[in-house]
């Protein structure tokens, strides 16, 4: 684990349910299926609960479903997974601004397509570097991926904070790989997993990525440099 009075030099995001709501992709894959969107939820939400990955709950509707096949037969289709500025929860660009302001190198890594990196970069978002298990050819839990946040971060790990909203992807493996970790509680994962063992190394429990400036800020103030 991380020492706890270790300064933060970077702070990383996840990117789906971290800083982008993905309700309106939840609700496209449920329209894909041409399944009701209300009945897609409660099976991946169900999945989740059950300790299942959450592809499978595309198994529960078309056995044999190929996420990545389908994600290219919706592209041909012109019905591509896409988002926008509009999609970002309204807390994360000021706290993205916040944080570079104080200093500190911020970046996004994430489970991601490479086509979606390429859409995050194009909003400009205020940040140093974006990294994607597509482009960077693994994905989270895989320790490699923390590795790669590591060394793409350019600070000690323990300096690193890593932010996610699931306890199994993103704190847990990130604990394990000697980051310091903070929980945002949002989307179906964060409303859904607990595990106080987990939960209680992270250095910051959260409801909303607007006061995380102010925490980084006060932990390095206090924090020992040695």
């Amino acid at each position: 684990m991380p020492q706890n009075g270790a300064a933060i030099d970077a702070v990383v995001f996840d990117v789906g349910e971290t800083i982008l709501d993905e309700t309106w992709e939840y609700g496209a894959w449920a329209d894909w299926l041409d399944v009701p969107r209300h009945t897609f939820s409660s099976v991946f939400g169900a999945v989740i609960a059950t300790g299942g990955d959450y592809r499978d709950a595309f198994q529960r509707f078309r056995p044999g479903f190929d996420l990545h096949a389908e994600r290219e037969k919706r592209a041909d289709a012109g019905v591509a997974e896409v988002f926008t500025a509009d999609d970002l929860y309204q807390d994360a660009v000021g706290c993205l601004s916040e944080l570079c302001a104080l200093g500190i190198r911020v970046g996004l890594a994430g489970n991601q397509t490479a086509r979606n990196e390429r859409t995050l970069r194009g909003l400009d978002l205020p940040v140093d570097f974006i990294g994607t298990s597509e482009n960077w050819g693994v994905e989270k839990p895989d320790d490699s991926f923390f590795e790669k946040v590591v060394e793409v971060a350019g600070v000690p790990r323990e300096r690193i904070l890593y932010v996610g909203d699931r306890l199994d992807n993103d704190v847990w493996p990130a604990q394990r790989c000697g980051l310091a970790t903070a929980w945002i509680r949002r989307g179906p994962w964060g409303y859904i997993l607990r595990d106080q063992e987990i939960s209680r190394h992270c250095r910051f429990v959260l409801d909303t990525l607007t006061g995380l400036p102010a925490l980084v800020a006060k932990t390095n103030a206090n924090a020992d440099r040695g």
